[in-house]
């Protein structure tokens, strides 16, 4: 998902820059009531471990530049699901940063949008999570079915991001549509491979009992109030 330098350029980068500053409040906010809900030191250290995880999904899977960006396996859902939503949206834009500014200085003109397209799916996906998945049920408990919907909304959502800010970028040539369409049609393959990971991992939880409590989110071993 980091968007091709020659997308949106000059003037047009000013627009990324408020959707950034809208991007950095939602994750503000999923991390404020992430603190809430467990405290601020297990939170702090699930954030350092999404952080170290999302920079080597970018940096080691395998990606694939396709039409107006790149092909990504991200894990979004599957960050959510472990360490819960704010972990997963520092770690998404800090990974991020840090790829950016050790190894690929050429991404940060994108950076506000491709920090966009990472946290705002995230926080959507957040709100999905709350009506697929019932307040009494584990994280570790969830269904193939409900980690399809997650992913799917998350990817989804990337999908979204990267086809406006291509079409706001580079306008409605045939040749831009082009490349939306092959980028969308690959990316939307990741939709395939994401929930069987979500529920490998998971399965692993549940293999190890409760012996990994403390570093994982609550919301993974135990539900809540309705």
């Amino acid at each position: 998902m980091h968007i091709s330098p020659d997308v949106v350029t000059g003037a047009k980068l000013l627009l990324s820059y408020g959707t950034a500053a809208l991007s950095v409040g939602l994750a503000t906010r999923m991390l404020v009531q992430s603190v809430h809900k467990e405290r601020a030191i297990p939170v702090l250290a699930r954030s350092i471990a999404t952080t170290a995880l999302v920079f080597s999904f970018f940096q080691v899977l395998p990606h694939q530049p396709v039409g107006v960006s790149e092909v990504h396996l991200i894990l979004g859902s599957t960050l959510f699901l472990i360490f819960g939503a704010g972990p997963a949206a520092v770690g998404l834009m800090l990974g991020l940063l840090i790829q950016g500014l050790f190894f690929a200085p050429f991404d940060l003109p994108q950076f506000g949008m491709n920090v966009t397209t990472l946290l705002v799916p995230l926080y959507v996906m957040g709100k999905i999570a709350n009506r697929v998945i019932s307040p009494g049920t584990a994280h570790k408990d969830v269904s193939y079915r409900q980690a399809l919907a997650l992913s799917a909304s998350y990817q989804g959502g990337i999908v979204l991001w990267v086809g406006f800010w291509s079409l706001y970028g580079s306008g409605l040539s045939a040749e831009n549509l082009a490349k939306i369409s092959s980028f969308s049609g690959a990316y939307m393959l990741v939709v395939l491979i994401e929930p069987l990971v979500d529920i490998c991992v998971l399965g692993l939880v549940k293999s190890l009992g409760d012996a990994p409590r403390r570093w994982l989110s609550s919301r993974l071993f135990e539900g809540t109030e309705a």
